[in-house]
């Protein structure tokens, strides 16, 4: 299966109520709601894409220990995935779809980092949950995703909505601002060019791992020459 079959049927279990989903069915317009408000107010058009220049960050892994942008690109093409948060199941399916990709990214000399703004125990979650073999930011206050344009404040309704769910995001992210990133993925090249962009107001929809492939192709040949 693609990864967004995977996405799609898991989107038809979750609102058929069907487990390990077990949603209850009013809480669907809301979030439909949301995203529909989302993709009209135009945000994901306003975000950094290709041709842009990715601007440089530091943010913390799981240990503590700062990763850097830019030592990233001084070794290869750079992968981001920003993501938003162990919790949500899209973004977990996504990151293990990156996770069986990554033997072909490197084949290309591509490194992948994702980042979201979550706490280092839940990224180490993230980590364990998915199996990944590539780091996991904590970008707090999305201050790194505010740079790229992919910061969104969750409206109010879905706020209590989450809240009613026990979906707390100011525990998840340690930050009472029930911001979130649009999920997005970047290929970045070595003088901090986008390479590639893809960004998903509508959170149920991921692009394929293999999408990156031709130009990180096209990167390697440059990085080569």
């Amino acid at each position: 299966m693609t990864l967004q079959e995977k996405l799609d049927a898991f989107k038809a279990d979750f609102k058929a109520g069907r487990p390990p989903c077990n949603a209850p069915p009013e809480i669907h317009p809301v979030i439909e709601r949301a995203t529909r408000e989302l993709i009209a107010s135009g945000q994901a058009q306003r975000a950094l894409k290709a041709g842009d220049k990715a601007p440089e960050f530091t943010l913390p892994d799981p240990d503590g220990r700062p990763v850097s942008s830019a030592a990233l690109l001084a070794q290869s093409p750079l992968i981001v995935s920003f993501y938003r948060g162990v919790w949500c199941p899209y973004c977990n399916l996504e990151l293990q779809a990156l996770q069986e990709a990554l033997p072909g990214f490197r084949e290309f000399g591509a490194s992948v980092i994702a980042i979201s703004p979550q706490t280092a125990p839940n990224s180490r979650k993230s980590v364990r949950a998915n199996a990944l073999e590539f780091p996991i930011l904590s970008d707090a206050h999305n201050s790194v995703a505010g740079a790229f344009s992919l910061r969104s404040a969750l409206p109010d309704y879905l706020v209590e909505l989450y809240r009613r769910l026990k979906n707390d995001l100011p525990t998840f992210n340690g930050d009472s601002s029930w911001t979130l990133p649009m999920p997005a993925r970047y290929v970045i090249a070595a003088d901090e060019t986008i390479l590639y962009a893809e960004v998903n107001p509508d959170y149920t929809r991921r692009p394929e791992p293999s999408d990156m492939l031709p130009v990180l192709r096209t990167a390697k040949a440059a990085w080569d020459t």
